[in-house]
């Protein structure tokens, strides 16, 4: 499967607020990197807005944008969740997670209400977002002798890798993180100067 080099998400943690019929609908977007952060995060949400009906969220997660949920917690089937997750989805979003808080008012709202009202509460948190685009990274791991330390940091500066990780010993190690549109030239350098080098993960 082929994939852009960069994808969109947001820059930190914002709240929205829709209310409809005495119902009060709080919506909480927060950058996650992985299902357990999410967890973590839901968990702190249930302590700090106690007393309330539904706790509904969707979250994408991953460059790919492959791994993704939505939950009705109780809502309707299709009436939370759903509506949630089409926001992320129509904003092309990922590593993204939207909880939406519900206090019931005492009316129902039906179905179509309840789309509306998650639909909403959603938008209005994204709105005082900011979406960013992060490149996907390739993340390689080098190792040379002591002698190739000019060639490596050579490399390095000009396509100003970030390294995440170095040990001494016999040879030279270190983690470097490479933007993927950036990944096979390189890997190209790294080549010329045999250095050798060996695939980690892409994220």
């Amino acid at each position: 499967m082929l994939f852009d080099s960069d994808y969109k998400t947001i820059s930190k943690t914002t709240e929205g607020v829709f209310k409809e019929k005495g119902s009060k609908f709080i919506a909480l977007c927060k950058p996650i990197s992985s299902v357990e952060d999410f967890k973590n995060w839901l968990v702190e949400i249930k302590s700090n807005y106690t007393g309330a009906v539904h706790y509904c969220y969707a979250y994408r997660i991953g460059y790919d944008k492959q791994l993704y949920r939505i939950n009705d917690d109780g809502e309707p089937s299709g009436s939370a969740g759903r509506p949630i997750y089409n926001v992320i989805q129509s904003n092309e979003l990922t590593n993204i997670g939207i909880v939406v808080v519900r206090y019931f008012g005492g009316t129902l709202l039906g179905v179509p209400g309840l789309i509306n009202a998650y639909k909403q509460s959603s938008i209005e948190a994204l709105h005082q977002n900011v979406i960013i685009t992060k490149s996907i990274i390739e993340k390689l791991s080098i190792e040379f002798a002591y002698e190739k330390m000019n060639e490596a940091m050579r490399v390095i500066k000009e396509h100003q890798l970030k390294i995440i990780k170095q040990e001494s010993a016999e040879h030279y190690y270190m983690e470097v993180e490479v933007p993927i549109k950036n990944a096979e030239q390189v890997r190209s350098a790294f080549q010329l100067y045999s250095i050798s080098y060996k695939y980690l993960e892409t994220y």
